[in-house]
């Protein structure tokens, strides 16, 4: 069985066979696979003895019919696109520059039972964000100045009799992140150490009262596509 036959019927596997009837005319979600693995496999450009660069942003375009059909999917068919690119890019030794990126669209020009599929290399672009964990829930940090306390003019509002309407406030420049206590009644306590401030390195607790706040740092992608001047393959059904 060679390669391509794997990476097909692996994706035969994972559609239900509820969706059967649903596909017996127009685009197969078998064929929409292939097309992505092959127009990966045209666009492998070798760049070193040991290193071989994929795109890694696809958009699947096809007409509103087909569209239609793949949408009653859900998400099981782009999460399963993704799986087996992953799988078939370390396969080959294929690397990605950036996060894989695979989605579908609409496009009036595709013909109903065939695929189109833009792809490009994209360079990875990671933000950082500051988050706060307070009893399971998480608080983005959107602004330079957070106050946490028990007010409700806080920032961020905890339900703690040990803690002052506007307790500590966290500085956040994008990169580096800081803790001060507002002159609060029952100071606060930074992994354990009570400090009226302190540098906040990610996975930090700080303690206001009886209540532990987590303060993280964690990366946000950010998504991109290919340029339009990337070139398309078009593929038809398969027999």
């Amino acid at each position: 069985m060679g390669l391509l036959d794997s990476f097909e019927k692996g994706l035969e596997r994972a559609v239900n066979s509820a969706f059967a009837k649903t596909f017996r005319s127009g685009i197969q979600p078998v064929e929409i696979a292939s097309a992505v693995r092959r127009e990966a496999d045209t666009k492998a450009a070798v760049v070193s003895r040991d290193r071989i660069i994929a795109p890694n942003s696809f958009v699947v375009r096809l007409s509103t019919d087909d569209s239609e059909r793949m949408r009653s999917l859900g998400n099981a068919l782009t999460e399963e696109l993704h799986s087996l690119l992953t799988k078939h890019a370390k396969s080959q030794g294929y690397s990605f520059s950036g996060p894989l990126s695979i989605s579908l669209e609409v496009d009036e020009k595709v013909a109903t039972g065939t695929v189109r599929v833009d792809s490009g290399t994209v360079e990875g672009r990671v933000n950082w964000q500051a988050v706060i964990d307070v009893d399971g829930r998480r608080h983005p940090l959107t602004r330079a100045r957070t106050v946490i306390g028990r007010g409700s003019d806080a920032d961020i509002t905890i339900a703690d009799a040990g803690s002052s309407r506007k307790h500590v406030e966290i500085l956040w420049d994008g990169e580096r992140a800081m803790m001060r206590d507002l002159g609060s009644t029952n100071g606060t306590k930074v992994n354990g150490q009570k400090l009226r401030e302190a540098a906040l390195p990610s996975d930090t607790t700080i303690t206001i009262g009886r209540t532990d706040l987590v303060f993280h740092i964690v990366p946000v992608s950010t998504p991109s596509r290919p340029t339009p001047d990337d070139s398309t393959r078009a593929f038809g059904g398969f027999g």
